[in-house]
């Protein structure tokens, strides 16, 4: 909360970090099932929805973490495709300027 960078006293054989913020980023995209309305299959069984006509289907929670910084963004979006990707690069790049890291890579 301070801003002040926090590091560990005692540095291990296996942390690597880079110097400068915004050289290495990494990059996830996870799958997470959606819940429908009322709740899933713990609260009403495993049986089919009353209703129902379709796989509820899922939700893809991409980031990006700054390896030096730890500066994270993340959005939920609806798909994992190479257009999908490459635009939330671009506002992920966009919110890491903002932050004050201008250049990724």
């Amino acid at each position: 909360m301070t801003g002040e960078v926090i590091r560990a006293s005692r540095q291990s054989a296996l942390r690597y970090e880079r110097q400068r913020p915004g050289e290495l980023v990494h990059v996830d995209v996870k799958k997470l099932g959606r819940i429908p309305p009322g709740g899933g299959w713990r609260a009403n069984g495993r049986g089919t929805r009353p209703g129902s006509k379709r796989r509820i289907g899922y939700d893809y929670v991409h980031s990006m973490v700054g390896d030096h910084s730890r500066f994270a963004y993340s959005e939920v979006l609806g798909d994992e495709t190479g257009p999908t990707c490459a635009a939330f690069l671009r506002r992920a790049a966009a919110a890491f300027a903002h932050a004050g890291i201008g250049r990724i890579g």
